[in-house]
């Protein structure tokens, strides 16, 4: 079922003859303001230049259009739209996974891998799954990422305390705003 009233609805910019304002405020394409004029008056000076009239803010009262070449400014409202998007940083949640049994050297290595996500801007899951008779020692593993705590304390704040459930002991932790 592919009717038009369920699909959301896209940024629409009217331009020249799709204005339905009476009057508008017109501004010229180095954005000075030419004042409010009825819209047959603004499409004869934009047709004039040979541009194109767009509607840049149509909720105002009156409606505000410039004089501009269409395609220039449909591409600089994708160039930045992009440029917004590649400047919005998602934060992901990294995770990562220790054991009970983990050698010093190793959990060095491993450390340093959270370091790295933390400086840049990730949440940290540390995590350590239990295995076997692991669970006899279950208080090691909460040793474990203590241990490591200690050792992120200064590029890492923890979000909660240790927790448990089921094999797993876990914490998120969060980089440091400096």
């Amino acid at each position: 079922m592919n009717n038009k009233a369920s699909q959301p609805r896209r940024n629409f910019v009217r331009i020249n003859q799709q204005i339905r304002a009476d009057q508008v405020r017109v501004l010229s394409e180095d954005k000075e303001m030419l004042g409010v004029m009825s819209v047959s008056e603004a499409l004869n000076r934009a047709k004039e230049s040979e541009l194109d009239l767009v509607e840049i803010s149509p909720n105002a009262k009156p409606p505000v259009v410039r004089i501009v070449d269409w395609g220039k400014y449909r591409y600089e409202k994708e160039k930045q739209a992009k440029q917004n998007q590649k400047n919005q940083k998602q934060q992901e949640l990294k995770q990562i996974r220790l054991s009970l049994k983990i050698s010093p050297h190793d959990l060095d290595i491993k450390i340093g891998q959270a370091k790295k996500f933390l400086t840049k801007g990730h949440k940290v899951k540390l995590t350590v799954r239990l295995k076997g008779r692991e669970m006899h020692h279950s208080y090691l593993g909460k040793e474990v990422l203590e241990k490591s705590l200690e050792i992120l304390a200064d590029s890492a704040k923890a979000d909660s305390t240790v927790r448990k459930s089921g094999r797993e002991f876990s914490i998120t932790v969060s980089p440091v705003k400096k």
